[in-house]
């Protein structure tokens, strides 16, 4: 067979081989950066994937966008699963209170959490269909999510995003722009026996399922809060890409020693996700492993025809 053909073939799959590598890489890298650390504004843009959602015109949960389609939130958020029509989703938010020129938004066509037998206990989660698709751009881009394999460990300092309270019964003031906290990761089985602690704050104690992560402080004072609900909790892997390890589930109060934010841990319903969204490429999935291996060896095997 001539050389310049089987180069030719070779340098097509590279090609596509890359092409599928960069669009792992399209999920979980914001075009703007610059972050500050402990409960402040963001700035505009540092979050693309953060959505709110609101009900008859009010702010109620946060969420992430996905893809072009789909909204990941929480499933407390949706109390009564048949009544969508109230609901609407804002992308490319930045203000709750101000102009917005970048957003866009779109009703439901449904949802679907995650109450089947099965699956583990707390099962709080939501996957959001919009009723058409959001163009994407520099401040409206989907975040990465984990297959089952990836491990956030203990300590691993992430970010939570939201327009919840900035205090107990505190809401957070005019123009509302989306706050930022980062926070380190408290493994499951540390906080529970922080949640086992007695406090004034609660005169019993609350259960911290395997499907949780907790994330926060053991002394206290930088917490996600009510409002934040649904909304992703998202740490940076070695790659620079963001992937989000939970969602914004419950707490006892806000900010209280021994009482850190308790989040939906999305590696346990990585399988349930791929179910729901066949399309959706995890990050640390084998499809997307094998793929970018590909590229490389084809690269290799390129070098070789030269």
């Amino acid at each position: 067979m001539d050389c310049r053909l089987i180069t030719t073939a070779v340098l097509i799959v590279l090609i596509l081989g890359l092409w599928e590598c960069d669009g792992q890489r399209e999920c979980g890298h914001p075009m703007v950066g610059d972050r500050i650390v402990g409960g402040a504004d963001s700035k505009e843009g540092a979050w693309p994937w953060q959505v709110d959602l609101q009900e008859n015109g009010h702010h109620v949960c946060g969420g992430s966008l996905l893809n072009d389609y789909w909204v990941l939130s929480a499933a407390h958020c949706f109390p009564n699963p048949s009544a969508v029509s109230g609901y609407r989703a804002y992308m490319g938010r930045y203000q709750l209170d101000g102009m917005n020129q970048r957003e866009q938004s779109r009703g439901f066509a449904g949802w679907w959490c995650t109450r089947l037998p099965g699956l583990p206990e707390g099962s709080d989660i939501a996957l959001v269909q919009l009723d058409s698709p959001v163009p994407l751009t520099d401040y409206i881009l989907p975040v990465c999510l984990p297959a089952s394999a990836v491990q956030f460990p203990e300590g691993m300092d992430c970010w939570v995003t939201g327009w919840g309270d900035v205090g107990v019964s505190e809401s957070l003031p005019p123009p509302g722009t989306l706050q930022e906290l980062q926070v380190p990761l408290i493994s499951q089985a540390s906080c529970a026996k922080m949640y086992g602690v007695p406090t004034d704050l609660h005169p019993t104690t609350s259960d911290v399922l395997s499907d949780m992560i907790c994330a926060g402080f053991e002394a206290g004072s930088k917490d996600s809060c009510q409002g934040d609900s649904g909304g992703p909790l998202v740490c940076s892997m070695i790659n620079g890409s963001w992937v989000q390890a939970g969602i914004v589930s419950w707490g006892d109060g806000c900010a209280h020693p021994n009482r850190p934010g308790v989040y939906t841990y999305l590696p346990a319903y990585s399988d349930w996700i791929s179910r729901t969204v066949p399309t959706l490429q995890l990050y640390g999935g084998a499809e997307a492993t094998l793929s970018c291996s590909l590229s490389i060896c084809i690269a290799t095997a390129f070098s070789l025809l030269r």
